[in-house]
């Protein structure tokens, strides 16, 4: 016969478990320490602020090259319009020079019909209509008598001494100039003169003509 001991339960005996059979204590995880994580991290991580930085830079540094091909393209551009419009402008004054070139024979029997007084009727309307048109694209004539001579624009083919002169000039235009703006399609062709070798400039010469035409109301120069 077996004794029992008065007040013993088998049940008793057996731990308090919870009913999903996990300890108690590690039933609910603990929350994760931020401060322990950043410990963990790595010391030498810059972080996603640090390669945003980087990247941001590398966009400027993109926009700063791209703005400058623009500018240097802008103003390769602006050259070769100055240099298309300086040759278009070029060309054009060839093909006029060119033009009025051949037109300065005609130009001349003109002139020469109305210095003998031959341009009247139709050939009159014809010629001044040509004069305009001449005009219009930009040429000029010029020669005048009694203007100095100026080698750059006249060609003398006459030479001569007069006592009216006190320097080289032009007294006898023997076919004009032309020009079209600062370019000269064909010098003035002159008969020049020039002074007078040993006599007095003009002004000297009226002086010490004034001078004797006194004298000789006075009676001679009058004595010291």
């Amino acid at each position: 016969m077996t004794e029992e001991t008065p007040g013993f339960d088998e049940q008793s005996q057996q731990p308090d478990v919870p009913s999903s059979g996990v300890p108690a204590d590690e039933a609910e995880p603990k929350a994760a320490d931020p401060s322990a994580e950043e410990a963990a991290a790595p010391a030498g991580d810059p972080g996603p602020d640090a390669g945003l930085v980087a990247q941001l830079d590398q966009a400027r540094t993109a926009l700063g090259e791209r703005t400058a091909d623009l500018q240097r393209l802008q103003a390769e551009y602006q050259n070769y319009r100055r240099r298309v419009e300086r040759d278009r402008i070029a060309v054009k004054e060839v093909a006029a020079v060119n033009l009025m070139t051949e037109l300065l024979p005609v130009l001349d029997d003109i002139g020469r019909a109305r210095e003998h007084g031959e341009l009247v009727g139709g050939f009159k309307s014809v010629a001044e209509s040509l004069e305009s048109t001449v005009a219009k694209m930009g040429l000029q004539m010029f020669g005048k008598e009694g203007e100095p001579f100026d080698p750059t624009i006249h060609e003398a083919l006459m030479h001569s001494y007069a006592p009216d002169v006190t320097e080289t000039t032009c007294v006898a235009i023997l076919q004009p100039g032309y020009r079209i703006g600062e370019r000269t399609i064909r010098p003035a062709r002159v008969a020049v003169a020039e002074p007078q070798p040993g006599a007095q400039p003009g002004k000297q010469a009226e002086e010490g003509a004034e001078t004797a035409a006194d004298d000789k109301e006075t009676g001679g120069p009058q004595e010291g």
